[in-house]
Formats: structure tokens, sequence, C-alpha cells
């Protein structure tokens, strides 16, 4: 014979069906998306890392042999575009800042007025060639974080944005024009994109003068 439940029993029972039902209800709406914009929640994050090499300048600036090594350590680090090249002198000699940029000039690179502070104390008549490279990542990505298909909010996935922004920051020839974007140097650029053009143009026809005068005869 079955024992009937008393009215505590009943409404203990009924409160932990409904203790449970809402945890099942809650466990699947766990890892739900909640951006609710089109804007990714991973971004490239763009980190700069600065070389450094010390040369021996003297009142004359640079000797050959440190030009030579300056050069040598330029080649190896493969500077391209992108990189930004400074120097640390505690004298501001003119002449060591004139022949570290004519070696960089080599490599097509210019030195700029700024330079980052580095670790260690440079000596007086020691010159700290700077080289800061940064360099593009987006953290985070692929973002397959989420653990439900439930999205009450409408909202972006977690790897939203993340293919695109990955490749932004993969191909992007300067990493630092993610953050302030290239300026301009003032020249137009159509005018100076059309100076080809205009040199086909104006060239004259290579037959305006007529045509030379060749023998089939040999030694005529």
């Amino acid at each position: 014979m079955r024992k009937s439940m008393t009215r505590p029993e009943i409404r203990r029972a009924l409160a932990s069906a409904l203790t449970l039902s809402l945890g099942l209800a809650l466990a699947g709406c766990g890892g739900m998306p909640t951006n609710r914009q089109l804007e990714s929640v991973h971004q490239p994050i763009v980190e700069r890392t600065n070389y450094t090499l010390d040369v021996s300048a003297g009142p004359g600036g640079l000797s050959l042999p440190e030009q030579r090594r300056l050069a040598g350590w330029f080649e190896a680090m493969d500077l391209r575009y992108g990189d930004r090249i400074s120097i640390d002198d505690p004298l501001h000699s003119g002449t060591s800042r004139s022949a570290v940029e004519a070696v960089a000039s080599r490599f097509g690179m210019l030195v700029g007025e700024d330079a980052p502070v580095t670790p260690g104390y440079v000596n007086a008549g020691t010159v700290r060639v700077i080289v800061t490279r940064s360099s593009a990542s987006v953290p985070g990505c692929p973002d397959w974080s989420a653990k439900s298909d439930t999205n009450l909010n409408n909202a972006t996935s977690a790897n939203y944005g993340c293919a695109t922004n990955s490749n932004i920051a993969s191909m992007v020839a300067d990493p630092e024009h993610l953050i302030r974007g290239a300026n301009s140097t003032g020249r137009t650029v159509v005018m100076s994109s059309t100076k080809a053009i205009d040199s086909y143009r104006e060239a004259k026809p290579t037959g305006e003068q007529g045509l030379k005068q060749e023998s089939t005869q040999q030694g005529k």
C-alpha cells in the first residue's frame, strides 16, 4: 500500500522540481553572447619592440669600422617599411647624426627626431642607434568559447570579427597605421602619379626625324 504525501512534503517536492527546472534553464543560457553592437570585441593590438646598438663616436663622428658595423647590423635586422630609426646621443653631435643618417639612407630609411627610452646608460662618446619595430595581433582569436546556441540578446557571436581583424593585422604594412593612420606629406598623390603618363604623352614620336637609312650590302 502506497503512503500518501502530506502537504509539507508536496511543497518540498514542488520546490525541488522548480529549482531543478530553473537550474536547467540557466544552464542552457550559459555562454550566451552579450555584444549587441557590430563592433567586434576582439581588436588588433599593436606592440613595439626596441632594438639597440651602441657605436663609438669621436669628434669627427663615426669611424669607417663603426659605420660598417652599423651597416651590418641594419642588414641583419632586415630593415623594412614601418621600422623607425632614432639615435640617443648624450653629446647631441651633428656629425654623428649625419653619419648614422648616411648609413640609414643606403637602406632607404630616415632617422627620426625623438628616441624612445631604453634601458641602460649611454656614455659620452657613444651613440645608441635604436630600431623600433611594431607588430600587430588579435589576442583571443579565434574565439569559440560560446557553449550555447541560445541568443536572447540578439547579439553577435564571440568569434565575430576575428577573421577580418586578424587578416588586417597580418597584412598591414605599417602596424602603426592601425593606431593613428598614415600622415600625409602634403604632396598631391594624383599629380605625382600622373607624371609618368604626362612624360609618355609629351615624348616626341621616334619617327619624327625620319627613318634611318640602312644598307643591306656588307661593308656599306
